[in-house]
């Protein structure tokens, strides 16, 4: 019994394999979105615009503080996301090839073993670099939003902690 059990836990890991490395691949590809997206929101700043918290309260006639913060949160929301998400799916996506690796090792399949473990280290560096890039690009962000919100708040004339 103890044996079916293993085999079926392993089985099932390797289920998850293929799932896991698409993910990482389009949080890779994610991370360069955000980051010229990010790029192009920092030429609009350099140039006056590129302030969407402002933009969004003019466009309302004036937002709560409460609103102002949900809506500055969801625009940092999928990019926080990613950034945490990426580096456990590389994880994932280390652990997932080493069963098969470590089998074909004691096999004496040493090109398994190669095979395995390349898809291993692949999948978990281009999900630390997914990870690091969105990283950045959200806690800049960050900054630039808790600017605008300082702007918004002095421009209402409010004290500002």
């Amino acid at each position: 019994m103890n044996h079916a059990l293993e085999s079926t836990m392993y089985d099932v890991a390797q289920l998850f394999l293929l799932p896991t490395l698409a993910l990482i691949a389009l949080l890779f590809l994610y991370a360069f979105w955000a980051l010229g997206e990010f790029l192009t929101l920092a030429w609009q700043r350099r140039r006056g615009g590129g302030r969407p918290l402002l933009a969004a309260d003019r466009a309302a006639g004036g937002l709560s503080d409460d609103a102002l913060d949900l809506h500055a949160h969801r625009m940092l929301e999928t990019q926080r996301i990613a950034s945490r998400v990426t580096p456990m799916l590389g994880l994932v996506a280390t652990m997932i090839p080493m069963g098969p690796a470590l089998k074909s090792l004691s096999d004496g399949n040493l090109a398994q073993v190669s095979q395995n473990l390349t898809v291993a280290f692949s999948a978990v560096i281009l999900a630390l670099i997914a990870a690091s890039i969105t990283f950045w690009v959200v806690n800049v962000r960050r900054r630039w939003l808790a600017e605008e919100l300082v702007e918004i708040a002095a421009a209402r004339g409010k004290a500002v902690a």
